[in-house]
């Protein structure tokens, strides 16, 4: 087994439901080594802080060769996994994102389903499990056993009618655990009752979403979560301290 190939394996048994694995979101070499000075076990790359970070939009503002080069960076200032999130996929095949990734460092992904290139249209729910399928069938080929997140967006689109919004969720996130997925990400900020209906009603690890500043992980614990993120989150908190910083200096 490759070192990298080790790497992937460990990372996959940081998840453990109601034990859950806090992975800081980053954007650059700095942000990174900040998360692993801190005794952080893992990190992912968050698309919009990463975006945010080089002045473009996210929902694919960047290419993937732009990701990529950024992910170099970071996987090379640290020692913990890289996970990546790699939006909807940036139109690139599946075993040309697997391969370039590895190649670059990291060692999980998170793919959503909501298709930036095209509008912004939600795949559908068989449609978005083929995708994780093959990014699955990528990595084993590619002797990496990544650590793929699969995330659906119904949450965070507000998508059709509440009342059963849980349960199509589910169903999605239920095929994507049949097509391989190591992870399933029910994007959002959950109150407690909703995130533990989705951990008990889903079998594999669940990422859940916050701030860095509320609640704690004992909170996450409890509710069955596997992961922890911060999405933005981080980025925007350090952005509201450098600004309470700097105020005083302005002329």
């Amino acid at each position: 087994m490759t070192g990298l190939a080790a790497k992937a394996v460990a990372f996959r048994e940081l998840h453990r439901p109601g034990d859950p694995v806090v992975l800081p979101t980053v954007w650059d070499a700095w942000s990174a080594n900040l998360v692993q000075e801190s005794g952080f076990r893992g990190l992912t790359v968050g698309s919009h802080p990463l975006a945010a970070a080089v002045g473009a939009r996210d929902g694919e503002g960047m290419s993937f060769a732009q990701v990529l080069g950024r992910v170099r960076e970071i996987a090379a200032a640290v020692d913990i996994p890289v996970s990546v999130d790699v939006e909807s996929g940036y139109g690139v095949e599946a075993v040309r994102l697997t391969e370039g990734l590895i190649e670059a460092g990291a060692v999980g992904l998170n793919i959503e389903d909501t298709v930036h290139g095209e509008g912004g249209r939600l795949r559908g729910p068989q449609e978005h499990a083929e995708v994780v399928a093959g990014l699955r069938a990528a990595a084993d080929a590619a002797g990496v056993p990544v650590v793929v997140n699969a995330r659906t967006d119904l949450f965070l689109r507000e998508d059709g009618d509440p009342a059963d919004r849980v349960a199509r969720a589910v169903a999605r996130l239920l095929l994507a655990a049949e097509a391989g997925a190591d992870v399933l990400y029910p994007i959002g900020r959950h109150d407690a009752a909703t995130l533990r209906r989705l951990t008990a009603a889903l079998p594999l690890p669940v990422n859940a979403v916050t701030s860095p500043e509320a609640g704690d992980r004992a909170e996450f614990a409890a509710a069955g979560a596997g992961r922890i993120s911060f999405g933005p989150f981080l980025q925007y908190r350090l952005a509201a301290e450098a600004d309470r910083l700097l105020h005083r200096w302005r002329e």
